[in-house]
Order: structure tokens, then sequence, then C-alpha cells
């Protein structure tokens, strides 16, 4: 009996969507828009020199600065 009814009820739904109207076309506007082929660039170009440093190791000016002594990390004598 329950097989039955499973078979009627898959072929209720299938007759159900097969029923649909989905024959209404949707119409989409266009629009038209122009390209812009021209591009300008303005570069400023600065003329004074600045000096860089390199460094052989990377972030050796880091652990430089964090390499300090205090005065308490050196030892004492008892």
């Amino acid at each position: 009996m329950k097989t039955i009814a499973t078979i009627i009820f898959i072929i209720f739904l299938g007759f159900t969507a097969q029923a649909q109207n989905t024959s209404t076309d949707v119409k989409v506007e266009t629009t038209t828009t122009s390209i812009v082929a021209k591009t300008t660039y303005n570069f400023k170009i600065d003329k004074a020199t600045e000096v860089a440093r390199l460094y052989k190791f990377k972030n050796a000016l880091i652990k430089k600065e964090l390499n300090f002594l205090t005065k308490t990390d050196k030892p004492k004598m008892a």
C-alpha cells in the first residue's frame, strides 16, 4: 500500500510540474556606451638625490636596536 501511494504521489507531482505555464518572456532593455581610448598620464620627476642605506642582512637595523644592554644586564660580583 505504501509503494502504491508513493508512485501515485510521484506521478501527481510530475503532472503538476508539466502543467506550469512558463512561456512568459522577459524583455531586457540594452544601453550603449562609448569607449574612451585616450588616456593621459602626468609624471612629476624630482631632481633631488637621496641617500639610502643598504644592509647586508635582513632586519639588521631592527636587530641592532633590539640588542641593547642595560645596567642590570651586567653581572655583579658578590
